[in-house]
């Protein structure tokens, strides 16, 4: 008796593209971080900084043409050292755990290489970043409350960040 298979669904896996950030993707990227993080976002000293400097570079992650998940560099100084302070890092629900986070943040550290930097500042889990080359920047003192363990410099050159961290508008 020859045994014949049943078909079987073939499922389409629609590829996740990340891009440089448009500005015709601001309204979406800020809908999916209200969505990520909630308003509790905008007490943070975090937000403060971000919404004084200039964005220097953001990165989109689409699923066809739906937005699913997004990072952002901002225009920043720590004391003498020329930066970018990154985040917020948001990922549609759906679409978490499958290392788009991990994506995002690499293309931010591969733009930032590219832009005569001294390194990369973010506020965020250490044992996340860390995987990435972010070390403590004990030094680096925000202007606000933030939990000091979690403030970490990717360094990019030799200046260390040492001082005050600055939004460049």
């Amino acid at each position: 008796m020859n045994a014949v298979a049943a078909p079987t669904a073939v499922e389409t896996v629609t590829p996740v593209r990340i891009l440089q950030e448009r500005s015709g993707d601001a309204a979406a990227v800020d809908a999916l971080v209200l969505a990520a993080f909630g308003p509790g976002r905008f007490a943070k000293t975090a937000e403060r900084l971000r919404e004084a400097a200039h964005l220097a570079a953001g990165f989109c992650a689409y699923e066809g043409e739906r937005l699913i998940g997004s990072v952002r560099l901002w225009s920043i100084t720590v004391g003498e050292a020329r930066s970018v302070f990154l985040g917020p890092i948001a990922v549609d629900a759906a679409s978490r755990r499958g290392g788009l986070g991990a994506e995002l943040v690499q293309a931010c550290i591969d733009e930032a290489k590219t832009m005569a930097l001294d390194g990369v500042l973010l506020v965020g889990d250490p044992p996340y970043f860390s995987r990435f080359g972010f070390l403590p920047a004990p030094e680096a003192v925000l202007s606000g409350p933030v939990d000091r363990r979690r403030v970490m410099w990717l360094p990019i050159t030799e200046v260390a960040p040492v001082g005050l961290v600055r939004s460049v508008a």
